[in-house]
């Protein structure tokens, strides 16, 4: 079946954020009354929007976090973007090698999905055509972000391909009808991380992003 459309994730799948996210959040949390590590983050919250995020936390704590929380962390993220943040590698190699049409759905905030994509070079290949979780009702693991990602670029959830690297993310694809490869190369993926995406659902791994545009070649020949 042909592919009709390319959807990447963002943290974690474009730009290698994922670690220095959890250390932004958990420091934030942690001023704020809810002990937690970046280790911890990692585990509970990948791949989750940060409102649910929120939601989740606002609820074990029995009280509300300040209104600015969301700012807070989003502030102290994106400072470390200018000093730390890179791009996954070879993923512009890979990006240009693909010929189906390409976007980006992420469950981050439209600002920070741009500062992530710009710090690593990456806004220009993929603007205009992202979609943050903040567009929809429901963020992943739900299969609202996909759809509506799908929609806008015109094309049938069944021939779409998503690149993941987290379980929420490959569970809200494949609930949305679409084909799924887990890319386990980001800093925050250990050992034996490909097997936890392959139980998700993701059809196919790797961890080298020379090696997508041949997946995506082999899966849209089948």
């Amino acid at each position: 079946m042909p592919v009709d459309l390319v959807i990447f994730d963002c943290d974690g799948v474009l730009v290698d954020s994922e670690v220095i996210s959890c250390r932004a959040h958990a420091e934030t949390l942690t001023r704020h009354g809810y002990p937690i590590t970046a280790d911890q983050v990692l585990a509970r919250f990948l791949g989750v929007s940060d409102r649910e995020a929120r939601q989740t936390i606002e609820s074990e704590m029995g009280r509300n976090l300040p209104d600015d929380f969301e700012a807070q962390m989003k502030q102290a993220a994106l400072q470390r973007y200018a000093n730390e943040l890179a791009a996954i590698p070879y993923v512009g190699e890979a990006i240009a090698a693909i010929g189906a049409p390409k976007c980006v759905a992420s469950s981050g905030t439209h600002e920070k999905i741009r500062h992530g994509l710009t710090c690593a070079g990456l806004y220009d290949r993929l603007a205009p055509d992202i979609f943050s979780a903040t567009q929809v009702e429901r963020g992943k693991p739900a299969p609202d972000l996909f759809l509506f990602a799908a929609g806008q670029m015109r094309a049938a959830p069944a021939r779409c391909i998503v690149i993941e690297d987290s379980v929420p993310g490959v569970t809200g694809a494949r609930a949305a009808g679409m084909t799924v490869l887990g890319f386990h190369g980001g800093s925050h993926c250990g050992p034996g991380y490909d097997d936890t995406l392959r139980s998700a659902g993701a059809i196919m791994t790797f961890d080298d992003m020379r090696q997508l545009p041949g997946l995506i070649a082999k899966d849209g020949a089948n």
